[in-house]
This record gives C-alpha cells, structure tokens and sequence, in this order.
C-alpha cells in the first residue's frame, strides 16, 4: 500500500513512529505537509495538487492535523475521502471533536458521564452560571485551547467572577465545568485504535498544578481501565466518528468523566509509559480497513 501521513513537520515523534511502522510493514510512506496541498475542484474529479505532482495514487491517509490549522487540514482530508482514498481519522469526526462545545453535545447524547458543564452567550449574571455547576472551586476553557494552554481553575467564587467578567469582555468563548476535586490533579488518557483499546496511561500534574498535561510538566505511568472506563473510552470515541482517538478522563466518586477526546493524540507519551508500538496498531488498522 501507499500511504500519506499528512504531518508538517517529519520530525516529530509521532509522524517518525509511523513512518517507521508503515516501512516495517513493506509500505510505501510520503509525509505530506496538509498546508501546502492545493485543493482542486472539478466536476466528478477533486484532486490534490501537492509540490510538483498530483496526489492520485494513495490508498490511505493518516492524518496528524494541528489544532491551529483544523479548518485547513480538515479540507484536505475531506478531499481525500471524495478522491476513495480511505482516512484513519474522518473529516467529520475531526471537525466534531475539534469543536469542544459539539463534541460534548454529542457525547452526553451518548449516555457519556462528563463534569457539569456550562456554556453562554457572554452571560451577564456569572454568578448564576458559577452556581450552576456546584460552585467554587471551577474550572474555565477557552474553546480553542489546548495542550492545557486556555485552561485556568478558579479557586474562589470571586476569581472565578473576575476571569468570567474580563473574558466576556474580550468576547472570548469559554465552558465552565465543575472541579473534580477527588481526582487529585491526576487524569487517564486511553487510546483508542479501531474501536478498541490499546493503551492507557495515568497522568500526574506537577505539585501545585491541576493540569496533568505532560506538556505542562505531568507524569504518566500505566494503569489498567476498569471495564467501565473502557467502555466509556470506547464509546466516546464511537460517538465522535474517530478509528483514532485519545480518550482523557477524571475518575470521580460517580464513576469516569470525560473531559476531553482528540483526534490527533500524540504517541509519544503513551508508547513510553506503556511500552507498546501503537504506531504498528494503527498500521494494522489501516491495513484492514482498506482490504474492506
């Protein structure tokens, strides 16, 4: 087979891991950075125009598409989906869990446990909306963050108030959503390959942190799911339409929420505190999907 993993950067740990999977497995592989694809529309013949050649002969794609860029890059796989060419992570569903607010809609449509959550027009009456998740302490997200960057805990009902006001006034979009206080700062990341998991990790924020980003200076280690958080990794990443996702959970006194599901999760961090090859599950999942 030949496959595109569309990736701006072929240095890093995760376009490398797959590329070297995919050569492991007797593929031919191009790294293809989805920014400088020009995406031609013509009557019954969408093409991509790629450097000095049309991109015409793949038999799947792997996207690793960056949160800045999501509008762009989820063209790009659009394009290759009307071309036949198979995508191990859909355009739909990377639009859908790129837009944090309609990813959580469609997961609690999904029966998923998540934080209470509050999202509002610029709301006036914050106090009103700092209630109606349980109150102080609580935790506020920019739409567009991530990696833990736009991510900020309000300890007190007047911190929370103050952030709230000067976000309203910079016409900033946040959700609001309760602290899951007995979690510790701590979360679960669970990967999820073709409807199954196939690694997890525990991840620890650093003394005085809430965030438990590895970015941000959090360890991981491995952990076994319960069977209920898997299945709740498993469904969520079914609700978003994503043969690829990176599941993040909080366990809390009424069972795993969800805080987040991406569709581009990084490899790094879980293959080291797993020590699995997950680039190779998802070659594997490739492989059989484009044999359907």
């Amino acid at each position: 087979m030949k496959i595109g993993i569309l990736s701006r950067d072929a240095n890093l740990y995760s376009t490398r891991r797959l590329v070297e999977a995919c050569l492991k497995n007797g593929h031919h592989v191009e790294v293809i950075d989805h920014l400088k694809c020009n995406i031609v529309i013509e009557a019954e013949s969408p093409r991509l125009h790629y450097a000095d050649h049309y991109l015409d002969d793949f038999d799947a794609i792997i996207p690793r598409i960056g949160a800045s860029v999501t509008f762009y890059g989820t063209a790009v796989v659009r394009q290759f989906e009307m071309m036949g060419v198979f995508s191990a992570v859909k355009s739909r569903g990377l639009s859908d869990s790129r837009d944090k607010l309609r990813s959580l809609q469609l997961l609690t449509t999904s029966g998923i446990g998540l934080p209470k959550t509050v999202f509002t027009n610029y709301s006036k009456n914050v106090e009103e909306v700092i209630d109606s998740v349980g109150g102080a302490p609580i935790v506020i997200k920019l739409l567009e963050g991530t990696q833990g960057l736009g991510v900020i805990l309000a300890e007190t009902k007047k911190a929370a108030t103050s952030v709230l006001e000067a976000f309203n006034g910079l016409k900033a979009r946040v959700i609001i959503q309760e602290f899951i206080r007995e979690s510790k700062g701590a979360d679960i990341r669970a990967f999820v390959v073709d409807g199954e998991v196939v690694g997890a990790m525990k991840r620890q924020g650093k003394e005085g942190e809430f965030r438990s980003n590895l970015h941000r200076g959090g360890s991981s280690q491995i952990i076994e799911l319960t069977p209920e958080e898997e299945k709740t990794a498993i469904l969520s990443a079914r609700a978003l339409n994503l043969g690829i996702a990176g599941v993040d959970m909080v366990q809390s006194n009424r069972g795993p929420l969800v805080l987040e599901v991406n569709s581009s999760p990084g490899l790094e961090g879980i293959e080291r505190a797993t020590r699995i090859d997950i680039a190779d599950k998802i070659i594997k999942y490739v492989e059989r999907s484009v044999k359907k």
